[in-house]
């Protein structure tokens, strides 16, 4: 089968098309015939070696399709099953194979382009919102990155909970993004103090819940954005990592809390993340959750695909299709 292979960590040019062996499925596996993956800044983090993995790798673990063989023992999918996943290894590639109970059922109503472009950016939304910080009627909650892939669906998703939205961006074309999706202020960083507009948007309060993926470049401002026994929830790091600091700051800000969560201990059932995962695809079916597809590139291109995602000039899912 046709595989993306690193063989070596650095830039994007180290993602290559290979010609590798088709996966097995082992007891409680399955494998999938993939129709879309999902580009993510994990992989980026990976293939870069800031996240360390066993050479050569295939990257990827989000991607969409049919199930194409089970392994000894499965009962939760079979050989024909439309199914997404955030735990298919290896899934840039034409096949890739997973843990069945990982494998979520993908409705007729959403397309497989759909269900690799929102899975792991919905459920991650999902968690965010609904448990990390269970937004509440009248909230007002501030969203970094409003326009990228996870921030349009925190933002949908806390407008469905009730929540005044204010989201940051770079661009005039991100504003009007971010706005489409319900965001009901919007400020954008390179041209306004966002610790000052939050502040006067509020009254000089803060807001109970900040969600950063953004990290380094955001942290302090996140921080400052807060209002006493506020919620910094630090989901990501697409600016880089947040350094060490004293805890006496969070004191400072006023008795605030940080978190770092990560989907893994928000879907650790396999009820709890069918549980977010029908919400999540259930919506999209229904219409009332909107996702957006930044760009569909062929799985020979992953490079190009990797070097848009770095440049935060994309709005919306990066995918490889065939």
């Amino acid at each position: 089968m046709r595989a993306i292979v690193v063989e070596e960590t650095g830039g994007p040019e180290v993602l290559r098309p290979t010609e590798t062996a088709d996966p097995v499925p082992g007891p409680g596996e399955a494998v999938v015939d993939i129709a879309a993956r999902g580009v993510n800044f994990i992989e980026i983090y990976q293939r870069t070696g800031i996240y360390p993995v066993s050479l050569p790798w295939i990257p990827g673990s989000e991607g969409a399709g049919v199930v194409s063989a089970v392994g000894e023992g499965v009962t939760e999918v079979s050989v024909g099953d439309r199914v997404a996943s955030v735990a298919l290894r290896g899934s840039y590639a034409e096949r890739a194979v997973a843990a069945a109970k990982d494998l979520v059922p993908v409705p007729d109503e959403v397309t497989l382009d759909q269900a690799a472009a929102v899975l792991l950016q919905g459920l991650t939304a999902h968690y965010l919102t609904h448990s990390t910080y269970p937004i509440q009627q009248g909230d007002t909650v501030l969203v970094h990155a409003a326009a990228g892939g996870t921030g349009q669906l925190i933002v949908q998703l806390a407008k469905r909970r009730g929540a005044r939205v204010i989201g940051t961006v770079s661009t005039e074309a991100k504003e009007r993004q971010a706005r489409a999706v319900g965001a009901d202020e919007v400020i954008r960083y390179t041209e306004q103090d966002v610790t000052t507009e939050v502040r006067r948007l509020t009254g000089g309060e803060g807001v109970p819940v900040v969600y950063d993926g953004v990290g380094a470049a955001t942290f302090d401002v996140s921080l400052a954005c807060l209002r006493p026994r506020g919620m910094l929830v630090l989901f990501g790091q697409s600016s880089g990592v947040v350094p060490p600091f004293d805890p006496q700051r969070l004191n400072a800000a006023g008795s605030v809390y940080l978190t770092r969560p990560s989907l893994g201990h928000y879907t650790r059932t396999r009820e709890e993340l069918l549980e977010r995962a029908s919400a999540v695809l259930g919506l999209v079916a229904s219409g009332e959750l909107a996702v957006q597809i930044g760009g569909r590139y062929p799985l020979a291109e992953a490079s190009r695909a990797h070097t848009d995602l770095a440049s935060r000039a994309t709005m919306g899912k990066l995918l490889l299709v065939d």
